[in-house]
């Protein structure tokens, strides 16, 4: 399912303001998942299943609003100044930042590599936090804010592997366009979940980095679904088969810790 017809169907989807203004927020998500590298028009058209003209026009009141900026020299798009000013006035949105801070230091002094905490934001993940270990060569695979189609890298494929077959397959027929452009086929990815879900963790031995690897596991909330996922970067030779099962048990330590303060956190505001 390409993502505009996924808009199409649903609720609201049948206004014209509406969809709209759907169309207008997945340009953005586009946009974010470019960070300051920008986005060429070409791949907003691929990416958002619209036409060229729709995405244009959109971008034009973008533009205009502040919400969207264009790199003169290269013609790429990149979110703008008024998006990034809105996003301030929500600082304390993202709590599971604050309660798994403990998990992340205790992961961040132990294992002593890079590790991030990624969550789910529909059908993309993002990087909210990165804490940077003390051995020598750290792998700074992500920045904070990084936006990805769901499954893509470890973190996207852990969360992937925690939700049930039917809502994770939707998911990657929802993002196989975009998961084109990173060079990674549907058949693959639903390979890579069946793995994860097979040994509780996904693990990618090629890194983001060409001489790196990764190691994700999931946070759940209350009802086993996943809300984020904790992982860790490092060169080659430090997640080694050798060190990949205590890491693996540290990580799955930590991140049920992150589950259980979810859970009561949300028990405590019910």
């Amino acid at each position: 399912m390409r993502p505009e017809r996924a808009l199409e169907g649903s609720a609201d989807g049948g206004t014209e303001g509406a969809r709209s203004i759907r169309r207008a927020i997945l340009v953005l998500r586009l946009l974010a998942a470019g960070q300051e590298r920008g986005v060429r028009l070409i791949d907003l058209v691929a990416g958002s299943g619209l036409p060229r003209p729709t995405v244009h026009r959109i971008l034009r009141v973008l533009l205009e609003e502040g919400a969207v900026e264009q790199d003169r020299a290269t013609r790429r798009y990149m979110i703008g100044p008024e998006a990034s000013l809105l996003g301030l006035a929500r600082k304390a949105l993202f709590p599971i930042r604050s309660i798994a801070d403990p998990a992340l230091e205790h992961l961040r002094r132990q294992v002593g590599d890079t590790v991030f905490l990624t969550i789910r934001s529909g059908l993309d993940s993002v990087c909210v936090d990165r804490r940077v270990g003390s051995y020598p060569l750290q792998v700074l695979a992500l920045e904070i804010g990084a936006r990805r189609p769901l499954g893509i890298g470890v973190s996207g494929v852990a969360m992937l592997s925690s939700l049930p077959e039917a809502a994770a397959a939707a998911v990657v027929e929802s993002n196989a366009a975009r998961f084109a452009t990173h060079g990674l086929a549907p058949a693959q990815l639903h390979e890579q979940v069946r793995l994860a879900r097979q040994r509780g963790h996904a693990y990618s031995a090629q890194g983001i980095i060409k001489g790196t690897r990764a190691v994700a596991v999931a946070v759940v909330d209350g009802a086993q679904l996943p809300v984020a996922a904790i992982s860790i970067a490092a060169v080659a030779d430090r997640l080694s088969p050798a060190r990949l099962a205590p890491t693996v048990a540290l990580l799955r330590e930590q991140a049920d810790a992150v589950s259980r303060r979810l859970i009561e956190r949300a028990r405590r505001r019910s």
